[in-house]
């Protein structure tokens, strides 16, 4: 699945245990009669759930010198994913992000697309992947085990051109790394821009704000938007400005007044050549002493820090802003409408293939 050359970069944390197993049951049944499955993975010291609807991440238990937590923020049952606004977890396909006035022009063809955003299409509309039924399939290779997830999408399926098969595998290492590989082919010229949006927060999904925690982003410059989120086309400097994270720092300074933040939104330029696996983020939370680092081979990164949370999450829990933040690797918001953007246009003879890696130390 790696070359070498990234396969040393995933080696520099310790292995702390060697056991890896895999665990499905039933997660409940859909309307139409339909199983939803839980996957578990197990290996290292971490333990990974997923689900076959919207290919979403459920749980991540790691732990910590003051015992283990659970750090991404979900549903304790199929319902929740059913109705999942925030989109917590979910694989989102086939473009992740908006496109501006929800349409586009490929090829001399106008495309148009479900608006759901302020007029504009956010995550693919309703007929996006974050809540279908995949097909999944476990699988162990020699350092860890996977979930892989299947989906295809016919001709004009939420607007878009052609059809598609999206192959996604979620997989977790005895080195505590979550691996991702995501692969589309089409039967036409596509946009397409995958990502899993998982909301992390280190210190225990059920122990408040995330303001705290801090962040590195290995990213010079960000890509600006307008008030409705839309890039305008610039891609600036993030030098002496509120973006740069180029050194850690506290994703609000003065967490004592949280009304003073500046919420975060954006797409940032990840540093690095696109199409290789180079670092992305670091987010440290001090109280636990969990540590994530984020790697890419996309060409950005959407920075959110969960301005929008509200709403029941595990156990009774009540997400609100800031309970959460995601690292979505991607291709940069709007990108069908952005010339000067690096291209995700799949086609036939052109599949599209990226990947990430999510590694953990405490």
């Amino acid at each position: 699945m790696f070359s070498a050359a990234e396969i040393l970069v995933f080696n520099s944390l310790p292995v702390y245990n060697n056991s890896m197993k895999i665990d499905k049951k039933n997660f409940g049944i859909l309307s139409n009669g339909k199983k939803a499955k839980l996957w578990t993975l197990s290996a290292g010291d971490l333990k990974f759930s997923l689900t076959n609807i919207g290919a979403a991440w459920t749980s991540l238990i790691v732990p910590s010198s003051s015992g283990k937590s659970d750090i991404l923020l979900g549903f304790t049952a199929l319902d929740g994913y059913l109705k999942n606004i925030p989109y917590l977890g979910v694989t989102v396909g086939r473009f992740a992000n908006r496109i501006n006035n929800a349409a586009f022009a490929l090829n001399g063809e106008r495309y148009t697309l479900e608006p759901n955003d302020s007029g504009n299409c956010l995550h693919s509309g309703s007929k996006g992947f974050s809540n279908r039924l995949w097909k999944t399939e476990a699988y162990e290779e020699s350092e860890g085990v996977y979930v892989r997830f299947e989906i295809e999408s016919h001709d004009g399926e939420g607007g878009f051109p052609g059809s598609m098969k999206t192959v996604v595998s979620y997989g977790l290492t005895k080195s505590n790394e979550i691996i991702c590989d995501y692969q589309a082919s089409v039967s036409k010229p596509c946009p397409v821009n995958l990502t899993n949006h998982a909301y992390f927060n280190l210190a225990g999904e059920e122990n408040g704000s995330i303001l705290s925690h801090e962040v590195v982003l290995y990213s010079s410059s960000y890509i600006e938007v307008d008030n409705k989120s839309i890039p305008t086309g610039r891609v600036l400097p993030v030098d002496n400005t509120d973006f740069d994270f180029r050194k850690k720092r506290k994703i609000c300074a003065d967490v004592s007044s949280p009304d003073l933040f500046k919420d975060y939104d954006h797409c940032f330029a990840v540093d690095g050549k696109p199409g290789e696996l180079r670092p992305c983020a670091e987010v440290y939370e001090r109280n636990s002493g969990r540590t994530m680092k984020v790697f890419t081979t996309q060409p950005g990164v959407q920075f959110y820090t969960g301005k929008y949370l509200n709403i029941a999450g595990k156990y009774g829990t009540h997400y609100s802003k800031y309970s959460g933040f995601c690292l979505e690797t991607q291709h940069y918001p709007d990108t069908p409408n952005q010339s000067g953007f690096p291209s995700c246009t799949a086609a036939p003879r052109k599949s599209y293939h990226e990947k990430a890696v999510f590694m953990f130390d405490f």
